[in-house]
């Protein structure tokens, strides 16, 4: 996938240099994820029923992939490691995760027996 999106990166390169005479920097593809965000959120609502738009599954799947494709280039951009870094912060909301569950656990009263007879 990393390198399937570093080519396209190449591409949009190449276009931008020959059309606007530079090519796009880490700001303005945070700000095009930005906009890819918000379109996909629309479509998310669309998916959900709480709004029309076009293009129904098929403009879904585009707009995560656009998504997809931002952050991989993103971390491109800034040296980010994004599997060994997405395995670690994984690991720490499993630890944290847990850990509060244990904690919720713990503190929560010892429910009543369902099966109790009741009082005469």
């Amino acid at each position: 996938m990393r390198r399937r999106a570093l080519h396209v990166h190449d591409l949009y390169d190449r276009l931008n240099l020959r059309l606007r005479g530079r090519t796009w920097t880490r700001e303005e593809f945070m700000l095009g994820f930005t906009g890819d965000v918000g379109d996909l959120a629309k479509l998310v609502m669309a998916a959900e029923g709480a709004r029309e738009v076009p293009g129904g599954r098929a403009a879904l799947e585009h707009e995560l992939a656009d998504c997809l494709w931002s952050v991989l280039i993103l971390a491109h951009h800034y040296g980010i490691g994004l599997e060994a870094a997405f395995h670690r912060t994984m690991d720490e909301l499993d630890a944290a995760i847990g850990a509060q569950l244990n904690d919720a656990d713990a503190s929560r009263p010892p429910r009543e027996d369902a099966r109790q007879e009741p009082a005469p």
